[in-house]
């Protein structure tokens, strides 16, 4: 794994010359307009960079942006990747870890996110102040690297309570309505029944996803702090529970961006 970062970090280095990100930035499901606020300078498709893994789904673009946000330097994956697409957990990881090889101090996490909470509806925000993983392996499994990060890695605090603090501050300043919760991760790509709905909601969780958790714990290995940010685009409620299409999810999420956008861009200015 060493050798696939090392790989993808120096053709990124050669292409970006002495450019060195503060912040990197992780855009989920429906959510890759952010990019339209970064001065950009410069942009590379996963499909040049060597042993980096591309997007499968039409909807995630697949290119790292690289320029300026809020004051600050940033990297923007425009298009994640997801554990059901096929890859192993080190895959969809490697981004991180070569973002944090980059130069990044901060990591920023969004996503697309179904509500199991009935007080917290589709379209609003979540700021996730913890999480519970159902996926069914560990992107730490196997032999460990120390200059990666230690072999067991505390989870105590996976995401910063100041920037989760300061996030509420800017949401409640813009009358923009923002939840904190628990964020359940799970493999997809289906949704869920009527029981697993129950079933998440029973064990503690606000919100369920298939992305984002790999990516936190990974960064936290490697001692990166991580805000995370979820639109919620549908609700995972049993008894009122109703089909579902990508579309729907896609449209929810594009019509709630520009609440999420002003909080990424403004909590970015603070850093």
């Amino acid at each position: 794994m060493l050798q696939s970062i090392q790989n993808a970090t120096n053709y990124i280095k050669s292409r970006i010359g002495d450019f060195v990100p503060e912040v990197g930035i992780i855009l989920g499901t429906g959510l890759g307009a952010l990019v339209n606020e970064i001065e950009v300078e410069k942009q590379l498709m996963y499909s040049n960079i060597p042993d980096f893994p591309m997007s499968t789904l039409e909807f995630h673009s697949g290119k790292l942006i690289f320029g300026t946000l809020g004051g600050k330097k940033v990297v923007a994956m425009q298009g994640r990747l997801h554990y059901y697409e096929g890859y192993t957990m080190q895959q969809i990881t490697l981004p991180v870890r070569v973002m944090k090889m980059l130069g990044i101090k901060t990591l920023l996490v969004s996503n697309a996110s179904g509500s199991l909470n009935p007080d917290f509806k589709k379209g609003s925000l979540m700021v996730i102040e913890d999480h519970i993983n159902l996926q069914p392996l560990n992107p730490l499994v196997g032999r460990n690297d120390a200059e990666l990060g230690p072999r067991f890695p505390d989870m105590s605090e996976p995401y910063r309570h100041d920037m989760i603090d300061q996030a509420l501050q800017i949401a409640a300043a813009n009358n923009i309505t923002c939840h904190k919760g628990v964020y359940v991760a799970v493999t997809g790509p289906n949704l869920e029944t009527r029981a697993e709905y129950r079933y998440l909601k029973i064990i503690g969780g606000d919100a369920v996803g298939m992305s984002t958790v790999p990516e936190v714990i990974v960064a936290n290995h490697m001692g990166l702090p991580v805000f995370a940010i979820s639109v919620l685009t549908d609700e995972g409620f049993p008894e009122e529970l109703k089909p579902v299409s990508v579309e729907d999810i896609l449209a929810v999420a594009h019509e709630a961006e520009p609440k999420m956008t002003i909080i990424l861009k403004e909590l970015i200015a603070t850093l």
